[in-house]
């Protein structure tokens, strides 16, 4: 069985089991959103998957939402699209924030919306981080990285790019470079420090050797365990006290 069929299968279970029919998934325009609505479309229907385009002005492209209408367009998804660019603007707390707490302010404002889309609709959120963002811990605390179920969570990022050809997502989307839009001309790979095929490379060795690094670990390997380490209360469950 391939890997779309096992993964649309285990999407049809999970839904089953929680007495949920809908689902929504925030479509950004690249790979990882699209391999998750076209998973949910086959697993549930298209008449029961929505789409959120959540994009900020004068940071996200107009390139991301062409791509994101384009998917929706091609798996006959309903979307809605709602600017966060002027919540951001009116975020002024009375603290003075730090660069980091002012990037992550987006994405957790695109879960609120998620979540209020959710709610009222009856529906369930698709989390689309997958295992090397997960292990990386390359996304956002109650961001991004909050989601009732991580769909592509046992997947490596090149894992992701070869199901998205099996699942027929447009190819503009596929070969787009990763991209978090924290910043005009951001790319993932480029504040990684690697490729994705290199970091899933280590990521995979990583792991068989429950995160142990081999004698004469490169500096790469050094910092991708140290990333791993740093990061990992982003998605452990809230400790109990």
């Amino acid at each position: 069985m391939s890997n779309s069929k096992i993964l649309i299968s285990k999407l049809q279970k999970f839904f089953a089991a929680r007495g949920f029919t809908r689902a929504v998934v925030g479509l950004s325009g690249g790979v990882d959103s699209a391999v998750t609505l076209a998973l949910a479309v086959h697993a549930l229907g298209s008449e029961n998957v929505f789409g959120l385009i959540l994009p900020r002005q004068n940071i996200s492209s107009d390139e991301s939402k062409m791509l994101a209408e384009k998917l929706a367009a091609q798996f006959g998804v309903q979307t809605f699209e709602f600017e966060i660019g002027e919540i951001i603007e009116k975020f002024t707390p009375p603290w003075s924030q730090n660069s980091l707490a002012a990037i992550n302010l987006a994405p957790r404002i695109r879960m609120t919306a998620l979540y209020n889309f959710a709610n009222s609709q009856n529906a369930l959120v698709l989390g689309t981080s997958n295992r090397s963002e997960i292990l990386l811990g390359y996304g956002t605390k109650f961001g991004d990285f909050a989601a009732d179920v991580e769909v592509l969570g046992n997947l490596f990022k090149t894992e992701v790019f070869a199901l998205a050809h099996e699942l027929e997502v447009p190819l503009e989307i596929i070969s787009r470079a990763p991209t978090a839009e924290l910043h005009p001309g951001q790319t993932d790979e480029a504040e990684l420090g690697a490729n994705y095929c290199v970091l899933d490379e280590i990521l995979q060795r990583l792991e068989k050797n429950d995160f142990t690094l081999p004698e004469r670990a490169t500096e790469l390997e050094q910092k991708i365990l140290a990333r791993v380490v740093a990061n990992r209360h982003k998605t452990e469950l809230t400790p109990l006290l």
